[in-house]
């Protein structure tokens, strides 16, 4: 007797029993059944036996995941999820395989469950692109907790406060929070301003025509060398950028780490509007010259 007909043959035989009873071939039944009741009983034994066996194997193999997350030093949202994903998978496996031993057909749940599951995604598409996202952010680490980060395709920036598997949080220089969908940052380019320690300052100031070049140079490398935060083993280059209309425009460039970026920045221009002023150098604004035509013509 096959196994998957085991159950449906226990109840008729159960029946069988009640009117073998009743025409004294009780004994006969019996043996004739034995087999399939032994059978039964032998596949529900190896039924706990695959049961207490699966059950330590799965728990060996999430061992080893988290071994190999501690040492890839992986985040601890995707760590999370891929643990309980694979929980999950791994005890689905083992009862449909518990299932099958003791005879319960599963190729019509696997069937069920595998309609649901395309319906479920095609109309959580969106979200589904969210999750897809944010493992693969925290799986490839583009950028981190606590980075300064730009999409380019809106212009949206801010330090990283939090991501998960759907949305990263930012938070703008001004306290505003922006909540951006995973699947728009794994799917487009961004600027990871913070990922690295340093970050040059490059400059631009304009003197006019008749000013002292040599002196104006002079004046913004001394300024650049006297600055604290910009590192002395940097390379500090003043230059002419270019020719203007009204301004000869000078460039300088100099390095400083990323987190003191935008102070010294705002401190260095306004050392330099200070230097200028001391020492009579010219930084020309736009002007307007109207000429006034006297009206010739009589009363």
């Amino acid at each position: 007797m096959e196994d998957t007909g085991i159950i449906e043959s226990i109840e008729e035989n159960m029946k069988n029993i009640t009117t073998a009873a009743s025409e004294g071939r009780l004994q006969q039944l019996l043996e004739e059944m034995m087999p399939g009741i032994v059978g039964f009983l032998l596949n529900i034994v190896f039924a706990f036996i695959l049961l207490f066996v699966g059950r330590k194997l799965i728990q060996f193999i999430l061992k080893l995941l988290n071994r190999s997350f501690d040492k890839a030093k992986t985040d601890a949202s995707l760590r999370g999820f891929l643990n309980s994903l694979l929980r999950v998978i791994m005890y689905s496996v083992l009862i449909m395989i518990l299932a099958d031993q003791v005879g319960i057909p599963t190729t019509s749940f696997l069937a069920v469950l595998g309609s649901a599951g395309l319906a479920i995604g095609m109309a959580l598409q969106g979200s589904l692109a969210n999750f897809a996202g944010g493992v693969l952010i925290l799986m490839l680490k583009p950028f981190k907790v606590g980075d300064y980060i730009v999409e380019d395709s809106k212009g949206n920036g801010g330090t990283v406060e939090n991501i998960d598997l759907f949305y990263t949080h930012l938070v703008t220089p001004d306290n505003r929070r922006i909540v951006i969908p995973n699947g728009s940052l794994a799917n487009t380019s961004l600027t990871n301003v913070s990922a690295l320690e340093t970050r040059r300052l490059d400059l631009t100031v304009g003197i006019s025509y008749s000013a002292d070049l040599k002196k104006a140079k002079e004046l913004l490398y001394q300024i650049l060398l006297e600055r604290e935060k910009v590192l002395e083993k940097k390379e500090i280059t003043v230059f002419v950028d270019s020719l203007g209309d009204s301004s000869v425009n000078l460039g300088f460039r100099a390095w400083v780490r990323s987190g003191d970026y935008w102070s010294e920045r705002w401190a260095i221009l306004e050392e330099v509007k200070s230097r200028f002023d001391e020492h009579s150098i010219e930084i020309p604004f736009q002007q307007l010259d109207v000429h006034m035509r006297g009206n010739t013509g009589s009363n």
